[in-house]
């Protein structure tokens, strides 16, 4: 998987960045998961940049239909969590032990059609850039996964309208203009996030947040958003300058609301009140900082 990461050198320091400390540091979030099944349950294993600390999501199979997610309170190290795994799976031979399914970056969401629930993860992610030495990742490849076991029988699992469902969700395709962070509050502007501390759901609340309902499953029952990603569409470019000797680093971020993203055609057709959103749905900043900003 190494070389999904396209791990480029971005650099981006200002006099912003010691004012963003309500934000969690980078190397402390959780960004690689693997993702594990035994016949009655997934097992999400999460851990850090540095693969300093382990964490454990239990996903339940048994009721498709239901969303069972339980998060385990213990903070593990490698050696423990590969105990934990070999205990898992000792546990579960009879029923064909503990599997390996993928590895991943993050959890977009959680979708419920007719039939069972899916979950949606980031399986290649890329690095476009960085904001106060915060990364900024696009998504390269995304994955729907069926909680349904085997052993689980669902007549609504392949049936016509079901298949039709899966489909226009695979029309949207993350690959292109999504974008998120993990440490940096990317749905807000640069302004919002030096002056605000706001964290966990009220993020996510945002028009900005792509994602917003597929991870409200998970997130009222967990209570916080260490396993989701914040997903905004929109635009994201940076690009570093030489002006009179001296570098600047220009970014141009544009979101789309979630409530209106899609082209302007038939607008007279819309409420008064999506006609708001549709105003104030697009929004664009343009930070730019110069390397040596620190000495001025």
């Amino acid at each position: 998987m190494a070389s999904s990461e396209n791990e480029a050198s971005y650099h981006s320091t200002s006099p912003a960045s010691d004012e963003l400390r309500s934000l969690p540091p980078e190397h402390t979030c959780i960004q690689k998961f693997r993702l594990y099944e035994t016949l009655s349950n997934f097992y999400m294993i999460g851990t850090d940049k540095s693969n300093t600390y382990w964490r454990v999501l239990k996903i339940g199979r048994l009721d498709p239909s239901e969303l069972n997610v339980r998060e385990d309170s213990t903070t593990y190290t490698e050696s423990e969590i590969s105990d934990l795994l070999r205990r898992i799976h000792e546990g579960n031979k009879s029923t064909g032990g503990l599997k390996f399914v993928t590895t991943c970056y993050g959890i977009v969401g959680f979708i419920k059609f007719l039939g069972p629930y899916y979950m949606l993860l980031i399986t290649k992610r890329r690095q476009i850039g960085a904001i106060c030495g915060h990364t900024v990742y696009a998504v390269s490849k995304s994955e729907m996964i069926p909680l349904r076991s085997s052993s689980v029988q669902s007549n609504m699992t392949n049936t016509k309208s079901e298949n039709r469902y899966k489909k226009l969700l695979s029309m949207v395709d993350l690959t292109k203009d999504f974008y998120f962070s993990y440490s940096y509050h990317i749905m807000r502007s640069l302004q919002r996030n030096l002056c605000e501390n706001e964290t966990g759901h009220v993020l996510y609340e945002t028009m900005f947040v792509w994602n917003e309902f597929l991870t409200q499953g998970i997130r009222n029952s967990l209570q916080n958003t260490l396993w989701t990603v914040a997903l905004v569409y929109g635009f994201f470019k940076q690009d570093t300058l030489a002006i009179s000797g001296r570098q600047f680093i220009l970014t141009l971020v544009a979101r789309r609301s979630r409530h209106y993203a899609g082209t302007r055609m038939q607008e007279s057709r819309f409420s008064a009140i999506l006609a708001i959103q549709i105003k104030e749905g697009l929004m664009t900043e343009q930070p730019w900082w110069s390397d040596d900003d620190d000495d001025d």
